[in-house]
């Protein structure tokens, strides 16, 4: 649907890449004003370290600068590190929930006042792994658990301001987050075939671009009546 967006500002976290990268085009396909962020800043990504408030504060001020003001927070970025618990650390464990749940605390909290205004709203990217069991991630299952907690808290307490808060929980995707991950276990003992049914990989991993699609319907006009939602993208994987 060319020009949904038109007259829109958005702000897109993880937009070096895959999930991000891919909502980063579709908005701006559809007429939106698209400001990215990342850990590294380049022609069209601002840098941010989401797991920072300092960074964090940072960030949006320059982005809503740029923009003129904002509509749409979208939290996608994360981080995934596959670990038996045994071995999982308490510095592994930090990563994921600063990265996975408190990014996008941070992220909505700073964005709150601009997003009032606007009576905008808020796509999250969680995970099937917040919904149901997978082996070797007990640190990414607890952020993207508390992350979609997080997001429906949010949904039912800024309503009143016209703010929609929704959540995109995700199957298996093409993109260097799980394959990084798997990459630091190459010659390991994991049981990859439980890992991989679990995650979705069934029926293949999907495109970056049909989590895009789902982040475009929940942020635009059409999804008017649609707040506190958890949106299973995942070809029935969580079923």
């Amino acid at each position: 649907m060319t020009g949904r967006f038109e007259g829109k500002r958005a702000l897109v976290t993880g937009a070096a890449g895959g999930i991000g990268r891919s909502t980063v085009e579709l908005l701006a396909s559809q007429g939106a004003a698209v400001v990215g962020l990342d850990l590294v800043a380049s022609n069209d990504v601002l840098a941010c370290d989401v797991s920072d408030a300092g960074s964090v504060s940072t960030a949006v001020a320059a982005a809503v600068d740029r923009l003129g003001g904002l509509d749409v927070l979208v939290n996608v970025a994360g981080v995934d590190r596959f670990r038996r618990f045994e071995d999982l650390d308490l510095a592994t464990w930090d990563l994921h929930l600063g990265v996975n749940l408190t990014g996008p605390m941070l992220m909505s909290h700073a964005a709150l006042p601009h997003l009032r205004a606007s009576r905008g709203n808020i796509v999250t990217i969680a995970s099937i792994a917040g919904l149901r069991a997978q082996p070797y991630q007990a640190a990414y299952c607890a952020s993207k658990a508390g992350v979609i907690a997080l997001m429906k808290s949010l949904a039912l307490e800024l309503a009143a301001d016209g703010i929609r808060v929704n959540t995109i929980c995700p199957g298996g995707v093409e993109t260097d987050l799980p394959t990084q991950a798997a990459a630091e276990h190459a010659d390991s003992t994991l049981d990859w075939d439980l890992l991989m049914e679990s995650a979705g990989a069934r029926w293949g991993f999907m495109p970056p671009s049909d989590i895009a699609d789902a982040v475009a319907y929940l942020a635009s006009d059409a999804a008017a009546s649609v707040n506190g939602a958890v949106l299973s993208v995942d070809r029935g994987t969580a079923c």
